[in-house]
């Protein structure tokens, strides 16, 4: 349930605008002719005065594409000129694993081989594919071991989209090894609309299932050694022990040592290690520690060019910050140390020994700043407007910058910045002429209370093109929810779509938040599914007393992450949410994997409470307003199971709901056209037949 993921698929599902195929209802009830007059323009409501600059190498000029054409911008002169037409881009073959899984093959850094795995072993030939020779031979299907080739949950909680590394000067190659035999399976039905099915068997440990051991093993091409590393400084593998996960490896520049991130299963404890290819030895290079919860995985790293230091994040402080390392472990010194976030670093000037990075040092946590230190933590000097969220575009002599500034409710414009943070020429604006010719309303930034009284927290709404103050409108709320996670945004867009059926569209945060600091989102360790969702209810109530706000008529809709929070929401707050559209959720962290779900609840033997608290079939004899569970049947992600469980809850406890499924669909959510097809239902037509 990578966040990053979701994220920009709940973007994507956001300005997805269906107008030619909807759903035969929809045709005739109300909103659908509105929906489709304003819907299909509104993505280029907004000419956006936002500019993607190439800086020449010399730092005196850059060049963007502006109507079709290739401009180039002097920064001496201030002066545009036309540079011709715009190059054609490189067409390069879309290269990447499937979700979960890793690439089957790596060539080395210098051409000459590659390393690919087959069949549970590991092999090395020409890069030509000539000259094979086996480097493992052990790995089969009766042992149950194999090479070369991660499990399904280190690719999409761990990021590993490969499990083999090439040494720098292409000399050895390292790669993993997993023995599967002792972890149970998963099995998911494939191929149901053919005439004859098929299956998918995938190594899957769920919460307080046993792990798989892991090992990493380092094969030298000339000498043909294979050194197996110590990873566990000459302990076997313990689940739950530090080495229960090993991942994020990279060599160090010059070869000598091959990194890797250990964690134990609680993942509250995490390592930065450095292990010797020749003898196997392996050795701590940091040592992060967060004990109240988790710790972050895979922490920012920049390698510096002389290498032999490199800057590290980390959350130690209670907030993100930069710190110098030397490689044998030594912290040469702080960078900043901020009582708020720094977010990724942009430039390292080494000859200058200076840093550029993003931080949310504003009033505001969503508005980007750009940031200048020195390496030495001096002389630390934010560069741009904390009015506004930036991101920009550094000239390689570091006298310029070129800035894109926004706001929820200021459509991005464009300058150019020198080094002391001055605005030395206005590049671009963003045409509103047709954003204001349809109607538009720009989306509205509120704040309210946490429901621990405390903390401040905002949400959005997202108003039709004809919106009437004097009307009550249903509202629908569309949020993912999951930890790390923003609903609130300081970048400019259109009204979400869906708004166009007569509808207000809510984004709500709860203390879920990234960019706030440790200590808040430390709040949901345990309870996850619980403490976010009770903010999202008070977002909710902090609405009511706006006469245009119906509180009668509140839906809610997700996948993923998103449709346990629709599901959640109607379940446990029955007099704020009516209805709900629940895509692809996870019913209960017990059918999740363990990666994910323990790094927010802990092991289930530490919080069997928290994990019966959360349980969605526990409280299907709540529900009181209209749900539509949505699932694919080949989920390999959130598996059927999940919904399948939440559906023979209903029916014991005698509830109706809708169900719709994707036969052989993957992790995916309902066609729009027929959850608003749902939501008008319930919430409009049917509704006023009873208020009638």
């Amino acid at each position: 349930m990578k966040n990053k993921f979701f994220l920009t698929m709940a973007a994507a599902l956001a300005t997805t605008i269906s107008v030619s195929q909807a759903q035969d209802k929809l045709k005739s009830m109300p909103g659908y002719e509105q929906y489709q007059k304003i819907a299909p323009q509104l993505r280029s409501a907004v000419k956006p005065g936002s500019l993607n600059v190439n800086w020449a190498e010399d730092g005196k000029s850059f060049t963007y594409v502006e109507n079709g054409k290739l401009q180039s911008f002097s920064v001496k002169t201030k002066k545009v000129t036309e540079a011709g037409d715009v190059p054609r881009p490189e067409r390069r073959a879309f290269n990447r694993p499937v979700r979960g899984r890793q690439f089957d093959s790596a060539e080395s850094p210098d051409g000459k081989y590659k390393a690919f795995t087959k069949d549970r072993n590991m092999y090395l030939s020409n890069a030509d594919g000539s000259n094979v020779v086996a480097i493992t031979t052990d790995g089969n299907e009766e042992n149950q071991v194999k090479y070369g080739i991660a499990t399904w949950v280190y690719g999409e909680e761990l990021s590993q989209n490969t499990a083999m590394w090439w040494s720098p000067d292409g000399s050895k190659v390292a790669f993993y090894r997993f023995v599967e035999k002792d972890v149970k399976k998963y099995y998911v039905l494939l191929d149901q609309l053919e005439l004859y099915d098929s299956l998918e068997v995938e190594a899957y440990p769920k919460v307080g299932e046993p792990n798989l051991p892991v090992d990493l093993l380092v094969y030298d091409v000339a000498t043909k050694k294979m050194t197996e590393l110590d990873i566990r400084d000459g302990k076997p593998y313990s689940d739950g022990d530090l080495g229960t996960y090993i991942y994020d490896m990279s060599w160090t520049p010059d070869g000598k040592e091959l990194l890797f991130h250990s964690t134990n299963r609680r993942q509250n404890i995490l390592e930065l290690r450095a292990a010797n290819p020749e003898t196997g030895k392996s050795r701590t290079v940091i040592r992060e520690e967060w004990l109240p919860s988790f710790v972050e995985n895979s922490p920012e790293m920049n390698v510096l060019a002389d290498g032999k230091h490199f800057i590290w994040a980390s959350e130690r402080s209670g907030f993100n910050n930069y710190y110098l390392y030397n490689f044998d472990g030594t912290l040469v010194n702080a960078i900043t140390s901020h009582p708020f976030e720094v977010s990724n670093i942009v430039k390292v000037d080494e000859a200058n020994k200076t840093l550029y990075y993003m931080a949310r040092s504003g009033e505001n946590h969503m508005m980007m700043q750009l940031h200048r230190v020195q390496m030495d933590g001096s002389k630390d000097t934010r560069l741009t407007d904390p009015a506004f969220n930036h991101s920009v575009t550094i000239a390689p002599d570091g006298k310029h910058f070129v800035d894109i500034a926004q706001t929820h409710d200021v459509a991005p414009f464009t300058n150019l910045v020198d080094a002391k943070g001055k605005v030395v020429a206005e590049l671009a604006k963003s045409d509103m002429s047709k954003f204001e010719e349809l109607g538009l309303k720009k989306v509205e930034v509120f704040t309210f209370t946490s429901k621990d009284g405390v903390t401040e927290l905002h949400g959005m709404i997202h108003f039709p093109s004809d919106f009437d103050p004097s009307k009550k409108y249903p509202v629908i709320l569309s949020n993912y929810g999951g930890p790390a996670t923003n609903a609130f945004r300081e970048n400019f867009s259109t009204p979400d779509a869906l708004t166009e059926y007569g509808f207000l569209v809510l984004n709500i945060d709860g203390r879920n938040v990234k960019g706030r600091g440790k200590k808040l989102l430390d709040q949901l360790y345990g309870n996850l599914g619980l403490v976010e969702m009770d903010d999202f209810a008070e977002g909710i109530k902090s609405l009511h007393d706006r006469p245009y706000f119906d509180k009668d008529r509140v839906g809610v809709y997700g996948t993923s992450y998103g449709g346990t929070t629709a599901a959640s929401m109607l379940l446990r707050f029955p007099e704020l949410v009516h209805a709900a559209v629940a895509n692809s959720s996870v019913t209960d962290w017990r059918l999740y994997d363990n990666i994910y779900t323990e790094r927010f609840m802990s092991t289930l033997e530490n919080n069997e409470a928290g994990y019966n608290r959360f349980s969605l079939m526990n409280k299907a004899d709540q529900l009181q307003g209209e749900l539509l569970v949505f699932f694919g049947t080949a989920d390999n992600n959130v598996h059927p199971s999940n919904s399948l469980m939440l559906i023979k809850a209903f029916q014991d406890a005698g509830k109706s709901i809708e169900v719709q499924l994707a036969p052989d669909g993957g992790h995916t959510a309902l066609n729009r056209d027929r959850m608003m097809e749902f939501f008008i239902k319930h919430l409009v037509t049917d509704y006023k037949k009873v208020v009638r």
